[in-house]
């Protein structure tokens, strides 16, 4: 084979003037070639957000990419047709130019040609495109806008038929339909950012907490109705005024009869103007009549719409019931915002150690530890679809009440029940999987 590709090039100097006319449009063909490869690439990694940005401030290219990138489906119809017909069209010339030359044209024109194709029309533009998508984007997009208006029609034809096509097949393709959502989109940027090293973990969760609110309801972060802190309406004047001192939080419901029937939330700042209207004669504060209208909402809420009402109304206290209208918890504000920032303290607020990690890599966890907090703070990824707490996910996992001392292995890590008070967890310890065999547990 050698021989004959020797024999082949001892004829080209003597070729006429249609040989090399032929060549040189081969390696046109070829340019555009690398030109709708370079396109395709770099129209698809090209960044929305910076041109959106680009756009507003004036870019007349970024607007081009835009309206390209809007209708994506288009767009790689009319790169692939142009791509394809010129590639079939440069095979095709040097098909038939080898076989001029000689015998086993169609072997040499496949090899020379996939040597080709291969290394300057798909390899080195997709590789220089891929680097800098947006300023190649920008430089090739009056010509792929160009390639766009020619092949448009043909393009829609064959989007028709390949989607009745399809529909024989069983197979539905909606027009314009996206696989994943706004929000998925930016959930994957963001841990994509974390993973490349342009987000540290804090400035992550801030994000993904923010397009968590959407998904999370006023049930997964409220404050169970067992950890309230309320005021039973019964007790003295002089007893109301020294709990709502005494306690931390400056809201307070208060209950009559029985602590699902909540008539009025008090605030501590109205109990001190109250009591300093009476010259300090505690007696004679009335606590429900400080007290303001409670506010209900149902648990299904989710965590944006509640902001938005928190935000409507300028109330920041709510009281969390199920479907019968039975008390389920409270939510705040400063709930929701923890969802986003992490935990808010400040001086007056209670330091509760729901978590002591150990130092043989085990954690010990209260019970009553969200398991979004947990996730968080150990970049976990334990499920919080059936349960709010780690104990409620221990609970749902092994289907019974677990005793003290019982261990469960699920989700790479084994639980263990530490103490129990009548059917509640109180606390568990949890060990990864990979420090199992270190502790020989």
């Amino acid at each position: 084979m050698l021989d004959r590709l020797d024999g082949v090039l001892d004829v080209i100097p003597g070729l006429g003037s249609e040989f090399w006319i032929t060549v040189v449009a081969i390696l046109v063909l070829l340019v555009f070639s690398a030109f709708f490869s370079g396109s395709e690439t770099a129209l698809t990694a090209v960044s929305r957000a910076r041109i959106h940005q680009m756009e507003k401030s004036g870019d007349k290219r970024a607007g081009i990419v835009a309206k390209l990138i809007f209708s994506r489906e288009r767009l790689i119809g009319a790169l692939l047709l142009g791509n394809n017909l010129v590639n079939i069209l440069a095979s095709s010339l040097a098909t038939s130019l080898f076989l001029s030359i000689g015998d086993g044209g169609v072997a040499y024109a496949t090899l020379v040609m996939t040597l080709l194709v291969l290394i300057f029309s798909e390899v080195l533009p997709k590789t220089w495109a891929i680097g800098e998508p947006d300023r190649f984007a920008l430089a090739v997009s009056p010509m792929v806008r160009f390639c766009v208006a020619v092949f448009g029609p043909p393009i829609a034809a064959i989007e028709i038929f390949v989607r009745k096509l399809l529909s024989m097949f069983g197979v539905s393709v909606e027009e314009g339909a996206d696989v994943l959502s706004a929000r998925d989109e930016l959930r994957g940027a963001v841990d994509l950012q974390h993973l490349e090293g342009g987000l540290v973990k804090a400035d992550r969760d801030r994000l993904g907490g923010l397009l968590d609110l959407a998904d999370l309801e006023v049930s997964d972060v409220m404050i169970h109705r067992t950890n309230m802190q309320t005021l039973n309406a019964d007790d003295s004047s002089a007893e109301l005024v020294d709990q709502v001192l005494a306690s931390p939080y400056t809201r307070l419901p208060l209950w009559r009869e029985s602590p699902d029937n909540i008539i009025g939330i008090v605030h501590a700042k109205d109990v001190l103007r109250a009591v300093r209207e009476v010259d300090g004669d505690l007696s004679q504060v009335d606590m429900k009549q400080i007290s303001t209208p409670p506010w209900f909402v149902p648990n299904t809420t989710t965590l944006q719409d509640q902001l938005n009402a928190f935000l409507k109304r300028k109330f920041h206290f709510a009281i969390v019931v199920d479907e019968y209208g039975e008390v389920m918890g409270l939510m705040t504000l400063e709930d929701i915002l923890e969802e986003i920032v992490g935990d808010i303290s400040d001086e007056h607020d209670v330091v509760v150690q729901g978590v002591r990690p150990q130092h043989d890599g085990s954690v010990v966890v209260d019970g009553a530890v969200p398991i979004r907090d947990l996730n968080r703070a150990f970049d976990w990824e334990l499920p919080d679809e059936e349960a709010t707490t780690i104990a409620g996910l221990v609970i749902h996992e092994a289907r019974m009440i677990p005793e003290e001392r019982q261990a469960f292995t699920f989700y790479g890590f084994r639980f263990t029940v530490l103490h129990k008070e009548k059917n509640r967890i109180i606390r568990l310890k949890l060990l990864p999987l990979a420090n199992v065999a270190k502790t020989g547990e």
